[in-house]
């Protein structure tokens, strides 16, 4: 299955995030970079870097739920919070000897834990919190993402307990895989003053254009179609469902340019008229 990547919009200073990330993070390194995006990689986990401007900016509404051991989580938290802001602060909790939330200089949050199991793999999940308007979906949005994504399961949804006001039987965490990759999930009743943006959008590298297509239904059901492959579904969160081979026709010298031209007309990927570019 191919591994879906967290997209992260930057002020136009992707290459200087990755930097930094790259000196944060065990065994990273900058796998590419153009004047548009930049990809990182930390242990073998991709991000990508959008050097799109002020328009958007990432909030904790999507986070990183990121666990590595406690000989190495105060190094990462320490240059994690320099520039940044601490929303909870690195301690024991009840959940883990070591956990803390912060958002970072470049506004990117991370929920650092030091419970690492035995046969942990990945390192990093996407963290989606409800709240606002889509406070209590949660667990809607759960069962449609697994239900849309072939193999898909869910691994445990904690709720409130029934003590808890507004919050009782919400979503407190949920964990569940798409593609064979790890994201959580949860409500929060809170007044955040944020909420799902192109801020921070997951991307779906597909095969083909039955792929692309089945992706594109499915997700802006109820949702948003946007600009150059990218949607919101109904619960505001930004996908972007795009060719697998995208990046080879945009490092092709003699083509890139007019498949970008192409592209910038599209909302859906047609990937016969990029062929064709």
């Amino acid at each position: 299955m191919k591994s879906l990547y967290p997209c992260i919009w930057m002020n136009n200073n992707a290459i200087e995030a990755a930097e930094f990330y790259c000196s944060v993070f065990p065994d990273a390194k900058i796998e590419d970079s153009n004047p548009m995006v930049t990809m990182w990689s930390s242990m073998g986990e991709k991000f990508m870097l959008l050097n799109g401007g002020p328009i958007f900016q990432p909030n904790p509404s999507i986070s990183f739920y990121s666990i590595f051991p406690e000989s190495q989580i105060q190094q990462i938290w320490d240059k994690l919070a320099d520039g940044g802001m601490v929303m909870m602060p690195l301690d024991s909790y009840p959940w883990s000897n070591k956990y803390g939330w912060l958002q970072d200089r470049y506004g990117v949050s991370w929920q650092l834990e030091s419970n690492v199991p035995d046969d942990m793999r990945q390192r990093f999940s996407p963290s989606l919190m409800f709240t606002g308007e889509q406070f209590g979906r949660a667990e809607e949005a759960i069962e449609l993402y697994t239900d849309i994504f072939p193999g898909a399961s869910i691994d445990f949804i904690s709720r409130y307990d029934d003590d808890a006001g507004d919050q009782a039987g919400k979503v407190n965490h949920a964990r569940f895989f798409l593609n064979g990759q790890r994201f959580t999930a949860m409500d929060s009743s809170l007044d955040h003053k944020f909420n799902f943006t192109e801020g921070l959008s997951l991307v779906i590298p597909c095969d083909d254009q039955q792929e692309i297509d089945f992706f594109w239904e499915r997700l802006t059901e109820g949702g948003q179609e946007s600009q150059c492959g990218w949607l919101k579904d109904k619960y505001g969160v930004s996908w972007q469902v795009v060719p697998q081979m995208l990046p080879q026709m945009l490092a092709d010298p003699e083509r890139g340019q007019r498949v970008i031209e192409a592209f910038m007309k599209m909302k859906k990927f047609d990937i016969a008229a990029l062929e064709n570019a």
